[in-house]
């Protein structure tokens, strides 16, 4: 449940890269979305403008999740919405998959804690880059000698964000894990469902929701002050 399994050990340069079920799983799940993305992408060919279908489901979608960083974030920085579509159909579908025996990537504290990383690298970016030297100044405020607690607290945000998805993604999968392992095989059959639903669907969508709402706050802050 804890352990991730290791399938290869790949030397480049003298250095071991470990090939984990995590990594090969998000290599999996990669490969549909782009998978996914090849096909919609190849299905607008014919864009048109009063939309029916296939393409109004994808513009509806994609308007959707427009508006919720551009009121989150507001115009001025809704130009980060791509990337944090992104993150959000990867996250959601490696709890989605995992109801298909695949074990969710997120379920590994070494990807959420890249995936917030690339916030908390996001954060400082956008603050430079929108407040210049009063982002640095904030760290010193309201007096020089707070600058270690403000610059724990700035470090803490991606330890909290990455263990706060780890922490709901693993908790459901030790609880599926330990079903399956301590069950007699009737109750294997339909209940697993309801569980899948409730810890890979539900759980899975709120998570999500929530890692990208709070990442989407963490820049805001940073760029806004």
């Amino acid at each position: 449940m804890l352990d991730i399994k290791n399938y290869w050990v790949i030397e480049i340069a003298g250095v071991e890269v470990w090939i984990t079920e995590s990594i090969f799983n998000t290599w999996i799940i990669m490969a549909i979305l782009i998978t996914i993305a090849i096909i919609a992408r190849i299905k607008l060919r014919n864009f048109k403008e009063i939309p029916t279908g296939f393409q109004n489901l994808i513009e509806a979608g994609v308007e959707l999740f427009d508006d919720i960083v551009t009121g989150a974030m507001g115009n001025k920085l809704s130009y980060v919405a791509p990337w944090f579509f992104m993150v959000f159909v990867f996250v959601f579908s490696s709890s989605l998959f995992s109801a298909f025996g695949l074990r969710a990537p997120t379920a590994d504290f070494a990807t959420t804690f890249a995936l917030s990383m690339v916030t908390f690298l996001m954060m400082i970016f956008m603050g430079l880059r929108h407040r210049k030297g009063k982002f640095l100044k904030s760290l010193f405020e309201p007096n020089f000698v707070f600058f270690p607690i403000n610059l724990i607290g700035e470090l803490a945000k991606p330890v909290s964000l990455s263990f706060r998805l780890f922490g709901n993604v693993l908790s459901g999968t030790i609880i599926l894990t330990l079903w399956y392992a301590l069950t007699p095989r009737i109750f294997q059959i339909g209940i697993p469902a309801a569980f899948h639903a409730f810890f890979d669907a539900v759980i899975g969508f709120l998570q999500t929701y929530i890692f990208v709402i709070i990442s989407l706050m963490y820049i805001k802050e940073a760029a806004d002050g």
